[in-house]
């Protein structure tokens, strides 16, 4: 289940590859903003809509569904919000450039791994009253809701969810004489289903895909086995790793395996984040933990599951990004009216669902459009199954090039070398900072 503790992940493609020295420079930049603003204790609950022109932030992997969010909005308001989509490798220091002369948007939206840090800093305005005023807040996703919690005070509502699933592709499947409809139940399973398709010797195919070289990949598609496990990443506080358990060990020994028997795809170990998903998007992989926004997008019939276990069970990584109002903001109550509508049901299930896309809402999870998929209700269904893990250091111990997380797998996976209970101690070193 998910928990309550504060939680700090990707979307799909670069969501998880950010250059990890650019969170020391946004702490620096928002050093002297202050404390957190207080609420606007004048906020309408509904918000204001009366013509204003709000300004709105949001990082490339985003982009499809803010541009859903904003259309609708802009469609159906007086008000009217200018988004700006900026790659996501220049997201982190564009928000530290802003922060640091009073120039950010009304709105902007964040991976919810920089949210806690973010928060802290002051970045975004105090929200509590709004969101406590929402009748449904209990149904809001906790994970993103704690994410952005400081001192009791709470900053983001959740922009868009991703979810890491575990996706194949039927025709390879059932070529290589497997069910195309049965989802591997154990991270062994899984395993055999990757070699079973590598084995089919067909040219470009291979049985499953990784970004080893990239952090942030590497969390949202292989933390979800720990906890299917139903061990912890990390200690509640997020300062001490717990990354060298024996199910963990589990984990890493079952790739290299996979990546000793060449069964994970050429360029794997290369991979920083950019292309991670690419080849299996081609139909050239033929299983592997995916971004489950992404599943919309495919032009093949892919099965989808919880991302299994050592010994079954299934979890997610609840990633995606949260949006706030910002402490430059001096339209508040207009730009709580564009977030309050995107809490809505019709925004949730008429605009996002209505696209594929997972709602933020437990109570709206099974809607009419979801019910047409039986893989939108098993996302929805996985998502009260898994987790959103924070750590005021979650960059630099794992997204950051070159952080020790990357360096336990690279060691434990390529290099096949006995480092973990080390690998793991240089993790805890960044999180207790």
């Amino acid at each position: 289940m998910i928990t309550t503790r504060r939680r700090a992940a990707l979307r799909a493609v670069t969501a998880f590859a950010a250059a990890g020295a650019l969170i020391g420079g946004l702490t620096a930049c928002a050093g002297d903003t202050g404390n957190t603003p207080a609420p606007d204790e004048s906020i309408p609950a509904e918000g204001v809509d009366d013509g204003t022109t709000l300004t709105l932030w949001t990082r490339a992997p985003m982009e499809a569904q803010a541009n859903l969010l904003v259309d609708a909005y802009n469609a159906s308001h007086e008000n009217q919000v200018e988004l700006t989509v900026v790659p996501n490798d220049d997201y982190v220091a564009k928000v530290g450039a802003a922060a640091g002369s009073s120039g950010l948007p009304d709105l902007f939206a964040a991976d919810i791994v920089y949210v806690p840090n973010w928060v802290e800093q002051g970045l975004f305005a105090d929200i509590s009253e709004q969101i406590d005023g929402l009748d449904y807040k209990d149904a809001i996703n906790k994970g993103h809701l704690a994410a952005g919690t400081y001192d009791g005070a709470e900053h983001v509502l959740p922009f868009v969810l991703d979810l890491s699933m575990l996706m194949w592709n039927k025709e390879l499947f059932a070529e290589a004489g497997l069910d195309p409809d049965k989802a591997p139940a154990t991270l062994a399973e899984f395993a055999e289903a990757a070699m079973a398709v590598q084995e089919l010797g067909k040219p470009g195919v291979s049985g499953t895909s990784a970004g080893l070289n990239c952090g942030g990949c590497l969390v949202f598609t292989w933390f979800p086995s720990i906890w299917a496990s139903g061990d912890p990443v990390m200690n509640p506080e997020g300062t001490e790793a717990l990354l060298a358990s024996d199910t963990a060990k589990e984990v890493y020994a079952t790739w290299q395996e996979l990546y000793e028997a060449g069964a994970v795809a050429p360029g794997s170990a290369d991979e920083t984040g950019a292309t991670w998903v690419a080849g299996f998007q081609e139909g050239n992989v033929g299983i592997m933990p995916f971004p489950a926004t992404l599943l919309p997008a495919l032009e093949f019939d892919a099965g989808l599951a919880g991302i299994p276990g050592v010994d079954g069970g299934v979890s997610t990584f609840v990633g995606g990004d949260g949006i706030g109002i910002s402490k430059d903001s001096e339209q508040s109550p207009q730009a709580w009216n564009f977030l309050a509508w995107m809490m809505s049901e019709e925004a949730q299930v008429e605009v996002l669902a209505q696209a594929g896309n997972a709602v933020s809402r437990s109570d709206l999870a099974d809607n009419q459009y979801a019910a047409e998929d039986p893989r939108l209700v098993t996302i929805n269904e996985v998502a009260g199954q898994g987790d959103t893990p924070v750590a005021l250091q979650f960059q630099q111990a794992y997204n950051a090039p070159g952080s020790p997380w990357l360096t336990l797998v690279r060691n434990a996976v390529i290099e096949g070398a006995d480092s973990v209970d080390a690998d793991n101690d240089e993790i805890t070193a960044i999180l207790s900072q």
